[in-house]
């Protein structure tokens, strides 16, 4: 079952909401000694994480199918770089990383168990299962997700966790399970950061501006890439132009630096232009990883109100310390 992105919570009765972790989409399933787990595009996982297969057959009943999220707890929150990282072909360095930085396994719903299929009824039987099915493992169970049908709760998770969360949840409590459909609900997670931009890519026929790239300052001086922004209409994109060309210069960033053109594509749209750095724009951007926006931003305004210099990398730290991450995800 999937989620329709809209840009509020519902707030008429019957909803239930949950948080959107930032992690890896898992169905995990356990018929007797097999065990696997399943991406939302269907291809197998439990080979890369074989310390949540290992979790599920430790589970006492024989057969059960649960639907979840594969997460990532690290020193400063939930790291979705970490579990880009165990899909390698090596099988040690699998092993090696589910040692030192185990994933778990959230799990949000309860699809069968035994020999009877929960599918087909209402998400509040499903849920009272789930947490039957939960509290009968003890300490060996999954994390259980937090559910709430408080819209205010669930407002309060948007606005103190960060980017803990990918967002929130809503499901219909009268519905069935529908696989493959947009039957739930999903706000995402946004924020926004002041941006230096410190050059630019041209489109295809090298003529206007394609997308500028963003940068900020770290603690040493030195302004690092941290994205782009390509929302922008043709006659804005022709409209920067000629501010972007008055204003290129090398070096443009002195920290991290765009990735280079592959030496298997040659095309303009590869290559960027250095720029001084003097403008200032504020972007709305959802999830961060290893330092950089995750996904392309979108321009709020122009800041010719803020000096460069004062565009740090500190706008991007996690506004959850870990001990709060913790009471949510253990849903206290």
């Amino acid at each position: 079952m999937e989620a329709l992105l809209v840009e509020q919570l519902p707030d008429d009765p019957g909803w239930q909401y949950e948080p959107k972790w930032d992690g890896f989409r898992c169905l995990a399933s356990r018929n007797g000694d097999q065990v696997e787990l399943w991406s939302k595009s269907g291809k197998p996982l439990a080979r890369y994480f074989p310390e949540v297969a290992a979790m599920i057959g430790r589970l006492t009943p024989e057969r059960f199918l649960l639907d979840g999220e594969l997460i990532i707890e690290g020193s400063e929150g939930l790291s979705f770089d970490a579990l880009q990282m165990r899909l390698h072909p090596a099988e040690s360095r699998i092993r090696k990383l589910s040692a030192e930085i185990p994933a778990g396994l959230m799990a949000f719903d309860l699809l069968a168990l035994g020999e009877e299929q929960l599918s087909d009824l209402p998400l509040s039987i499903r849920r009272k299962r789930l947490e039957s099915f939960m509290a009968d493992q003890g300490e060996a169970a999954p994390l259980l997700s937090p559910a709430t049908a408080d819209r205010s709760e669930a407002l309060g998770w948007l606005e103190r966790t960060g980017g803990a969360l990918d967002g929130v949840i809503a499901k219909r409590l009268d519905q069935p399970y529908r696989s493959g459909e947009r039957a739930m609900l999903k706000v995402k997670q946004h924020r926004s950061a002041d941006c230096v931009v410190g050059g630019f890519r041209r489109d295809s026929a090298g003529k206007h501006m394609a997308s500028l790239l963003l940068g900020l300052y770290d603690k040493a001086g030195k302004l690092n890439h941290v994205g782009f922004c390509s929302s922008f209409s043709a006659a804005e994109k022709k409209a920067w132009t000629p501010e972007l060309e008055a204003l290129i210069e090398t070096p443009g960033f002195t920290g991290s630096r765009p990735d280079k053109a592959s030496r298997w594509v040659r095309d303009r749209v590869s290559e960027w232009q250095p720029l001084r750095p003097e403008i200032v724009v504020e972007v709305l951007y959802d999830q961060v990883t290893s330092g950089r926006f995750r996904h392309g931003t979108r321009l709020l305004r122009r800041r010719p109100d803020k000096a460069p210099e004062q565009c740090r990398m500190e706008q991007l730290d996690h506004p959850l310390t870990p001990a709060e991450l913790k009471q949510l995800l253990r849903g206290r």
